[in-house]
């Protein structure tokens, strides 16, 4: 009999979607098809979609309600983020729990809320970790985005007392705990489509070479750099254009981060805006292909931030998927590899020079060698399809189990939050070695 596994989102699919609503769309779609599994996705509001092989369900915002029912008919649930604290029936539930944990919203919430006093930052921290730490201790499998992503969270997990003896024993290599399903791409290329920028936008022509910024403008990321190398490079190449794909996130209960009004308050100041510099609204999730392939240049930028190492930049599958030129900064999973690969040029955190050096580099590159480039692309994008990286989870779904020391929780260790903080300071001081070290001393003694 097929598994009915129950989604939920925080975030609800729409014609604009940001990361969260669109993995767990495109999640949904593919465990539909290739895993056997009856799938419903949960989201708040009124659905504004039609879905494809699965069910798509609404609930209350603000109470949950629509939930339990929900839960009911599921034989396995997936959850990540606030939700366990948001809505206690799911905390509650007796159905295996997959908790997805591609999206390390502790790292991020240290940039988000830098600029406050730091007792405040100090509180929020302990609330986003305590939400963590239940989540932790929840799951009965759990997913993240890449190795260097489950090398941080096995190390939580020791902290949260999850690598113990009985999960040990179930699986050495843990992968029945934790595995990798990362973001993924389309299984089919993009279809070519009408220009969406070049000869559309007012102020952009047909001849101009775009360089685009695929995403929003969050706090982690450094799009004033970028701003600077346009406006070193315009004096020679008047006909450049950096797009910005968005700047308001489609989901409203996402207040306005302060990077965005940074980078309009620059771009102002050096004269960029409407002439080399060009603001949208969320570009729709269909139309997101025609936008890029508009584009004579993909651009992502970031911070040096510890985020940044655990960081799976999404936008980035998007660039691989339309066979972009990339210009990256260095430092993450995803940047090293598309660089290995010769698809993307990398940039040192915050050097002007050398994102103006990179982008010109890409656009002066002859046609041969952009088109080799994107049957690389193509190549590697086909390894990254939706119906193949899901696999892990469609294995834990064809028979869906509580975790060993969930299924016996009298004996199972458990840590306090006390040692759970420690845990986390040793992991921020010393990595994720240092804590099973120390995890392994406790469970001896």
């Amino acid at each position: 009999m097929a598994t009915r596994l129950l989604i939920v989102s925080h975030e609800a699919p729409g014609e604009r979607m940001s990361g969260p609503a669109i993995r767990y769309w495109q999640l949904a779609q593919a465990l539909a098809a290739g895993a056997d599994a009856v799938v419903t996705l949960a989201a708040p509001r009124s659905p504004q979609l039609s879905p494809s092989g699965f069910h798509l369900a609404g609930f209350d915002r603000d109470t949950g309600a629509g939930l339990e029912g929900l839960l009911a008919e599921a034989d396995a649930l997936l959850v990540s983020g606030y939700l366990l604290r948001h809505y206690p029936a799911l905390a509650r539930a007796p159905q295996p729990c997959v908790v997805d944990l591609y999206d390390p919203f502790v790292l991020e919430n240290l940039e988000i809320h830098a600029n406050r006093p730091l007792p405040d930052q100090a509180a929020q921290h302990r609330v986003d970790l305590a939400v963590q730490v239940g989540l932790l201790r929840r799951g009965d499998f759990f997913v993240c985005a890449s190795e260097p992503q489950r090398d941080f969270w096995l190390g939580m997990l020791a902290g949260a007392g999850r690598l113990n003896p009985y999960t040990f024993a179930a699986d050495p290599a843990l992968r029945a705990l934790i595995d990798v399903v990362p973001f993924g791409v389309p299984d089919e290329p993009p279809a070519p489509g009408p220009a969406a920028l070049k000869g559309v936008v007012s102020g952009i022509a047909p001849a101009d070479q775009v360089v685009y910024w695929g995403g929003g403008l969050w706090d982690w990321f450094d799009p004033l750099t970028a701003l600077r190398a346009v406006a070193a490079l315009a004096a020679r190449r008047p006909n450049l254009r950096l797009v910005f794909a968005g700047v308001r996130h489609p989901n409203p209960a996402v207040p306005p981060m302060r990077r965005v009004a940074e980078t309009l308050a620059l771009s102002d100041s050096l004269g960029l805006t409407g002439k080399h510099v060009f603001f949208g609204e969320w570009v729709p999730y269909a139309q997101r292909a025609r936008y890029l392939q508009d584009a004579d240049v993909a651009l992502s930028l970031h911070l040096d931030h510890v985020e940044t190492r655990f960081a799976f930049r999404t936008r980035l599958l998007d660039y691989l998927w339309t066979a972009r030129p990339m210009v990256l900064t260095a430092g993450d999973t995803l940047a090293a590899e598309f660089a290995a690969q010769g698809l993307a040029r990398l940039v040192p955190p915050g050097n002007m020079a050398a994102v103006a050096a990179a982008i010109e580099a890409w656009l002066d590159t002859p046609a041969a060698e952009l088109e080799a480039l994107r049957q690389k692309a193509r190549v590697a994008a086909e390894a990254r399809a939706w119906s193949r990286v899901v696999a892990p989870l469609a294995a834990f779904l064809r028979g869906p189990r509580l975790a060993p020391d969930r299924a016996a929780p009298a004996s199972a260790p458990r840590l306090s939050l006390g040692l759970v903080g420690k845990a986390w300071q040793v992991l921020r001081a010393r990595g994720p070695a240092a804590v099973l070290r120390d995890v392994r001393l406790y469970l001896r003694r």
